[in-house]
C-alpha cells in the first residue's frame, strides 16, 4: 500500500513540477503534452485492486483536472473529469454524503455536456420539451458516445438522489433517450453500460410510471452478454434494481454473493471498479432485511 500512495504522490508532484516549469512552453501546451502520460495513469487506476489508496488519491486528481480545464479546455479533458467525478461519487461518497455526491454528479454532468453543447440544435434543445431535445439527438455520431453516455449516466445518478423535486422528474425522459442513442451508435461502449443503466431505470420505476421488469431484464442481459460478466457493478445494479423490482430475494443474495466471492485479478483491467462493486455487495447483502 505504501509504494502504491508514493507512486501516485510522485505523480502528483510530477505534474506540479510540469507546470512550474512551463515558463518555456504555454501552459495550455504542457497540459496537452500531458495527455498520454494522463492516459497511462487511468489504466494504472483502474488495474488497482487497492481501493483505499484510490480513494485517497482521487480528490487531488480531481483539484488537479479542473484546474487543467480551467487552463486549457478539451472534450478529453471534460470526458476524463466527468468520469473521475462520477466514479468518486458513486464509489465514496453516495452512501454517506447525498448532498455532496449530488453536488458531484451534478458537476459531471456538466462536464460531460460541454462537448454536446457545441452542437447547436442539441444547446438550443437542452431546456425545451422532450420531444424536441430527442429530436435534437440525430446529429451525433458515433464519436459522441462518451459523452452522450456520461452526461446521462451522471444525470440520472442526481436524479436518484433528488428524487424529492418534483421537477427533476421532466429530465427523465431526456436520459432515457440520450441512453437509447448510445445504444443506437455504440451499445459496446464502456462494456455495454448503457444497457445497464436503462436496466436499472426501467428497474426502479414502477409500471405505472414506466417501469417495465422484460425490459430491464433485456438490457441487463444484454450488458451481461457484452460486457462477458467482467463488470461487477452491473451484477450490483442487477440485485439493487431488477432482484429488487420483482422480489426475487434468493436472486438478489445469490447475485450479490457472486460479487464478493469473486477474487481479486478476475478481470486486471478493472480491478478498482469491481472491487468498489464487492463493498458495495457487501453492505447491500448486510442490509437485505430493508428490502424483502
Amino acid at each position: 500500500m505504501v509504494s502504491k500512495r508514493k507512486h501516485l504522490s510522485a505523480f502528483t508532484g510530477f505534474l506540479c513540477l510540469m507546470l512550474l516549469l512551463s515558463g518555456c512552453a504555454s501552459p495550455e501546451f504542457m497540459v496537452k503534452s500531458m495527455d498520454p502520460l494522463m492516459d497511462r495513469m487511468d489504466t494504472s487506476v483502474n488495474r488497482c485492486p487497492d481501493v483505499d489508496t484510490i480513494r485517497d488519491s482521487l480528490p487531488a486528481t480531481i483539484v488537479q483536472l479542473d484546474g487543467f480545464i480551467d487552463i486549457a479546455p478539451s472534450a478529453k479533458l471534460y470526458l476524463r473529469a466527468a468520469e473521475v467525478n462520477f466514479g468518486y461519487s458513486f464509489a465514496f461518497i453516495e452512501d454517506i454524503d447525498k448532498e455532496r455526491a449530488s453536488y458531484l454528479y451534478l458537476k459531471a454532468r456538466d462536464y460531460a455536456l460541454q462537448p454536446l453543447l457545441l452542437n447547436d440544435d442539441f444547446r438550443s434543445a437542452l431546456h425545451r420539451p422532450v420531444d424536441k431535445f430527442s429530436a435534437s439527438l440525430s446529429g451525433f455520431k458515433k464519436g459522441d458516445v462518451p459523452a452522450l453516455y456520461w452526461a446521462a449516466s451522471s444525470w440520472m445518478a442526481w436524479i436518484s438522489l433528488n428524487l424529492d423535486k418534483t421537477e427533476v422528474l421532466m429530465d427523465i425522459p431526456k436520459i432515457e433517450a440520450m441512453l437509447l442513442k448510445v445504444i443506437e451508435l455504440d451499445e459496446n461502449y464502456y462494456y455495454g453500460s448503457a444497457h445497464a443503466t436503462l436496466g436499472a431505470y426501467y428497474a426502479s420505476r414502477s409500471k405505472v410510471i414506466g417501469g417495465d421488469p422484460d425490459k430491464a431484464k433485456y438490457h441487463f442481459d444484454r450488458a451481461f452478454e457484452i460486457s462477458q460478466s467482467r463488470l461487477l457493478f452491473i451484477h450490483l445494479l442487477y440485485a439493487k434494481y431488477y432482484a429488487y423490482q420483482i422480489q426475487d430475494r434468493a436472486l438478489f443474495e445469490q447475485t450479490l454473493q457472486q460479487v464478493i466471492d469473486t477474487p481479486v485479478d478476475y478481470y486486471p483491467a478493472k480491478n478498482f471498479a469491481n472491487e468498489v462493486a464487492k463493498r458495495k455487495a457487501r453492505m447491500l447483502l448486510e442490509s437485505v432485511d430493508s428490502y424483502f
